[in-house]
């Protein structure tokens, strides 16, 4: 019992063989089969019709020897019987006879009613007791009454009655017809491994050739003439049966059969040529994929993946497996960022209310001190600056404990154009105070670009409170780290099934090394910055089966070169719940 399991190199080799062998070892078969049956029916007409030709030829025979016989016993000289042939001039006309059909026939003679021989083509016989002769047939040509005797040592006796003037029986002309003449007529229609025979109306055989016997025991291919296409009507009902060995027969069918099988032998040959190329097209790609994948994760070099090669199919699985293995990847690196979120969260909480409590008693100390009349200018500006610090760090003792428990996002219909004004509009007074441009576009797939009021709506479902927190932190990041005379663009572009919101800017960029790291928590090119506002942002834009991304922009800046920073949200328009 296998229980290996098939590859997929014998799973298309032996589908290969079944989809293009099979159906032409059914046609071969079935052309086999017709060829076979065409060519038996064939072989058993051409038996059949040298049977025909047979039967014709010996029917042709017999009517002229009857015919002989039957013209000659009314023949002038017969009535030399009357006078016992006293001159021999009808011995000399049955010796003439007998010469001029050169063997056709062994002996004439002509015998008196009481059975002596008067006249015969052999002087011997003269005067001698006419032979004693079984009757076998008796028939009548144009009315005239024939006798056949029976046959006997390859000669067949034909008489006819000898007439007088006065209609009396005069005597009988016997003519001795060779009987081998008929063998003969048979042994003409024979070929390699074939016989034939003679037969009358019960199917005795009159007369046969050498193996006839033999052929007929065997039970082989035997075929009679039906009687049918002969030129003359026929005066006996004898048939003429051809026999032939089957495997002379078949010998045609069984070269033909060979011929059919080595087809067969080379078609299976060059399928295997050709299946072989073909399977190792499609299982190569496959089996360097399977080595790639049982490499994966078990190393800490996982190698390149292989290129794409093979059918389309195959193709299209080796660029689901690398969108995957990003995938994979991507997942991997959320994952960590998470856990390292996770982690600032989870000391954060365990430490905001130790931190915050003696964070609220110097914020309160600081105030009750700044009321004091008589403090000092220096003293009321150190008790500023232990307000706006307890401030500061209750503030960043709040992010991190948000930043550790992200709120799953509540999904409805929003107006992000109208989300990405009032962020503007909020940030605006921030901006000019740096002297910072920033700039509103919407581009919509079907509208004109609109810079202003009256923007076109653009539905997405989201969480319009994160949505909206998202923006407002890149666009604090770009105001916090842009020098004055600086410009930030906003740009909303609508897709068929997704929206993209740009934040670009004419600043020093981001460093290429640094692209994925500024996702990274605690990760900042800014001084005095804690590094959690993108990572936060990323993690509200998967939660919403988004991407959030940095790419060089395209905004001059005022040195004419194009290097500032471009993050993009893409967002799905509908939501899969």
């Amino acid at each position: 019992m296998r229980n290996r399991p098939f590859s997929v190199r014998q799973v298309l080799l032996a589908g290969f063989f079944l989809t293009a062998l099979l159906p032409m070892l059914i046609m071969t078969l079935l052309a086999f089969y017709q060829a076979r049956t065409a060519l038996h029916d064939e072989i058993v007409s051409g038996m059949q019709t040298r049977a025909i030709a047979a039967l014709s030829e010996v029917d042709r025979m017999m009517f002229e020897r009857l015919q002989n016989v039957a013209s000659w016993s009314r023949l002038d000289v017969m009535y030399e019987v009357q006078i016992g042939d006293v001159d021999k001039q009808l011995s000399h006309f049955l010796a003439d006879l007998k010469q001029s059909y050169r063997g056709v026939y062994r002996e004439l003679y002509v015998a008196t009613p009481d059975g002596r021989v008067i006249a015969s083509s052999e002087p011997a016989q003269i005067g001698q007791a006419a032979p004693a002769l079984q009757p076998w047939v008796s028939l009548q040509l144009d009315r005239h009454p024939l006798l056949l005797a029976a046959i006997s040592q390859q000669r067949l006796p034909i008489a006819s009655d000898i007439v007088d003037v006065d209609g009396n029986k005069a005597g009988t002309l016997w003519a001795v017809f060779d009987w081998g003449e008929i063998e003969a007529i048979l042994k003409s229609t024979q070929s390699q491994g074939s016989a034939a025979a003679l037969l009358d109306e019960q199917g005795k055989p009159l007369a046969q050739t050498a193996e006839w016997q033999q052929i007929v025991a065997a039970h082989d291919v035997s075929v009679r003439s039906n009687g049918n296409g002969q030129a003359i009507a026929p005066i006996f009902k004898w048939q003429v049966e051809i026999s032939q060995y089957r495997s002379v027969v078949m010998a045609p069918v069984h070269r033909m059969g060979y011929m059919f099988i080595f087809l067969l032998i080379v078609t299976a040959f060059l399928a295997t040529a050709l299946a072989a190329p073909l399977s190792r097209f499609i299982t190569m790609p496959l089996a360097r994929l399977t080595s790639y994948a049982n490499r994966f994760m078990r190393s800490s070099t996982q190698g390149v993946l292989p290129a794409p090669d093979g059918p389309v199919e195959v193709r299209g699985m080796t660029n689901a497996f690398a969108k995957m293995i990003d995938d994979l990847n991507l997942s991997k690196e959320n994952l960590t960022r998470a856990a390292k979120l996770a982690v600032a969260g989870e000391m954060a909480a365990a430490m905001s209310h130790e931190i915050r409590t003696p964070l609220g008693i110097l914020r309160s100390s600081a105030q009750v001190l700044a009321r004091e009349k008589n403090l000092s200018a220096e003293g009321r500006e150190v008790a500023s600056f232990i307000t706006s610090e307890t401030e500061r760090l209750n503030k960043l003792v709040s992010t991190l404990v948000d930043s550790a428990r992200p709120r799953q996002p509540e999904f409805a219909l929003h107006d992000v154009a109208g989300l990405l004004e009032n962020a503007v509009a909020m940030l605006r007074m921030q901006a000019n105070k740096k002297e910072i441009g920033l700039e509103l576009i919407i581009k919509a797939s079907d509208q004109g670009n609109h810079a202003g009021g009256n923007l076109q709506r653009v539905l997405v479902e989201c969480d319009g409170e994160q949505i909206t927190q998202v923006i407002l932190n890149l666009l604090l990041n770009a105001i916090q780290i842009l020098d004055t005379g600086s410009s930030v663009v906003v740009s909303l572009i609508e897709h068929e099934d997704s929206v993209t919101i740009s934040v670009a800017d004419n600043g020093k960029g981001v460093d290429e090394s640094f692209k994925e790291q500024i996702f990274d928590p605690f990760f900042t090119q800014r001084q005095g910055g804690i590094g959690l506002g993108l990572a936060v942002s990323r993690q509200i834009v998967i939660a919403h089966f988004g991407s959030l991304t940095v790419e060089a922009s395209t905004l001059p800046s005022r040195s004419g070169n194009a290097h500032g920073a471009d993050f993009r949200v893409r967002l799905p328009k509908q939501q899969m719940h």
